[in-house]
């Protein structure tokens, strides 16, 4: 009964989740929103050529006569008047037959022609991108994020033709202040902010990270309807380490080493100062900061300031949800993921964050106490380049010292401080193998061998490092070699697996698109202060329930891409219901928190709905500024 009444605790709200997955609820109130993101007249200060050199208000063929004829711009444009849909048509049959024509010779990869084309038309109508990948996010979300957009950054001194997002860098210092109020947009809502030392599992990129802020903000506008004139992507350049870059001349940003300790912080604040002075009710996610900057500024702002990071708290929160999604596809009653063993290699920020969460995870479900939390410890083997980490190393990482296993514990199992993976999963015989190392292929056949004796009868494998080429093991050699009845989730998207007689692997994607942009938009709608634990479970619990249970026992714990906007609104929607029952909401817009509270689950969902930007047309009319 005890165990009962701790799991009837920790997952009161997943159960209910997974109850209404199977039971549509249907609400018999009603309730009015006027959107914010409506078909309302926009007015604008600009005619003429102006109008149609400006990527957020340029409608390209679709202006009407009577448009034309106000702005100016009757004669500057060919004078068939096309449809939305019919320019949407015009741009897919070029974009079909230009693939292969845009590349740059043979070097130029077939990926990367397609998102030099996707950013062209970024950069004269926002509106008909927008539209291109929302009604093709499925194709061309590896385009504009992962995998494709490691290469883009690696590539970006090249590529970089117009502005998109600001630069603030070390020679500013003093001066970011004043360089906030050059960003043209009165109103910010979502900031996505790196320093470019850890782009995906690439490294140290410098300037040229600035593609990863781009592309999580792409997918903040796609999927969460965030306006798109309201997004700030932003690079921090403290200098970088990266030894081709210092000597490279055509290299974009500072050629000087990075700051650190002291001099690093004083930067970050003061970028932190300045845009919360300017915008301060804006959302600051940041990106890509390495391991050692990572928790520090979490830490440092997190109670402060809306912010989250999505590399520690996003990475674990769809880790999260795939982890309860195996208990489920494996039959299991939820109570059983604290008795889960899980090998983790990779020790860095998304490793040590994905521990955290799950570990608090598992002390919720054994009753929250301090004996609880240090049971949930010993579920978890944490494996990185110097092999299993115990009380034995020397300098073991603040972050990771509390998974170093015990060296008692170690002996009864056989192993030792060092002990290589494939050693650890042979002895431990895990039921989840996860993979946040970005070293491709580290699950080799030797250790995917070893986890063939998994106690599991459906072991999870989980190579979740990005981009592609950095992932622990493809998917054939997993189904291959551990059996067809494993659970595959990856970090990039791989293609399901046919494993004869008319059966499939299912590879499901463990993405983070899956949570951020959800994330993102629930706390701007709740207007909660801050970015708190609880909002990050709601999120990650709405997404482990998110799959049908005939879906899960197939081995489908995550969705389709092809249904973020979706799933990104239910996320959105229990993380408003979340901050509402921490009463840190304090609402949005002409939506105030004494309204907010007064909203059940069916309105909130409408709520959030009815706030998500979608890609139309608005009516322009000029007025002199």
């Amino acid at each position: 009964m005890a165990n009962v009444s701790h799991q009837m605790r920790l997952s009161s709200t997943l159960l209910r989740r997974l109850q209404q997955r199977v039971t549509a609820v249907n609400s018999t109130s009603s309730r009015n929103f006027t959107t914010t993101e409506g078909h309302r007249p926009t007015i604008v200060h600009k005619r003429s050529l102006d109008i149609l050199h400006d990527p957020w208000f340029n409608k390209g063929t679709a202006f009407s006569f009577t448009e034309r004829d106000r702005l100016h711009i009757r004669g500057l444009l060919p004078p068939n008047v096309m449809s939305f849909e019919q320019q949407t048509a015009r741009f897919m049959a070029d974009l079909k037959r230009l693939e292969v024509q845009a590349r740059d010779g043979p070097s130029d990869p077939y990926v990367l022609a397609k998102w030099r084309i996707l950013n062209r038309l970024h950069d004269r109508n926002e509106t008909l991108y927008y539209k291109v990948l929302i009604e093709n996010i499925e194709e061309y979300a590896p385009i504009v994020y992962t995998p494709t957009v490691g290469l883009v950054c690696q590539k970006y001194s090249g590529l970089f033709r117009r502005p998109r997002g600001m630069y603030f860098s070390a020679a500013d210092r003093g001066e970011m202040m004043s360089m906030v109020y050059n960003w043209p947009a009165d109103q910010v809502d979502m900031i996505v902010v790196t320093d470019g030392s850890r782009i995906l599992g690439l490294g140290d990129l410098g300037v040229q990270g600035i593609g990863i802020a781009i592309g999580k903000l792409d997918l903040y506008v796609a999927a969460a309807g965030i306006n798109p004139q309201r997004v700030l992507p932003v690079m921090i350049d403290v200098g970088t380490d990266n030894e081709k870059l210092l000597k490279d001349p055509l290299y974009l940003g500072l050629q000087e080493r990075r700051l650190d300790g002291e001099e690093y912080l004083e930067v970050i604040d003061e970028f932190m100062e300045a845009v919360y002075t300017r915008w301060p009710h804006v959302i600051v996610q940041f990106e890509d900061f390495q391991s050692k900057w990572a928790f520090k500024l979490l830490q440092r702002y997190r109670n402060n300031y809306r912010m989250f990071n999505d590399d520690v708290q996003g990475t674990a929160g769809v880790a999260l949800a795939g982890l309860l999604g195996a208990v489920r596809a494996q039959g299991r009653p939820m109570i059983d993921f604290s008795k889960m063993k899980i090998v983790v290699a990779g020790a860095g920020s998304a490793g040590i964050g994905v521990l955290n969460a799950a570990r608090k995870t598992m002390a919720r479900m054994l009753g929250n106490t301090e004996i609880a939390f240090e049971s949930a410890r010993s579920q978890f083997w944490v494996v990185d380049a110097k092999g299993l980490i115990t009380e034995a190393r020397d300098n073991i990482d603040p972050d990771a010292r509390p998974f170093a296993r015990k060296i008692k514990e170690t002996e009864r199992q056989r192993l030792r401080e060092g002990a290589t993976l494939a050693e650890v999963v042979h002895q431990v015989k895990p039921d989840v193998l996860l993979g946040l190392s970005a070293v491709g292929g580290l699950f080799s056949k030797e250790v995917l061998e070893a986890l063939r004796h998994s106690t599991s009868t459906r072991p999870a494998i989980f190579p979740m490092s990005n981009p592609t080429r950095n992932a622990e093991c493809t998917p054939e050699e997993a189904f291959s070699i551990v059996g067809d009845n494993i659970i595959f989730a990856s970090g990039s998207p791989f293609k399901d697996v046919d494993l004869g007689n008319g059966h499939v692997g299912h590879c499901n994607q463990a993405n983070n698109m899956f949570l951020f942009p959800g994330i993102g938009l629930g706390t701007l709608l709740s207007g909660s202060r801050i970015v708190s634990d609880g909002m990050l479970q709601a999120a990650a619990e709405c997404l482990a329930a998110y799959m049908t249970e005939e879906d899960v026992l197939k081995g489908v714990i995550y969705p389709s891409i092809s249904r973020i906007r979706d799933i990104t609104k239910e996320v959105a929607a229990a993380v408003v219901k979340e901050a509402i029952e921490e009463d840190l909401a304090e609402g949005y817009r002409e939506m105030d928190s004494r309204e907010l509270r007064k909203l059940d689950e069916a309105q909130i969902s409408e709520f959030v709905e009815k706030n998500m930007w979608s890609p139309d047309y608005p009516t322009l009319v000029y007025k002199k500024d």
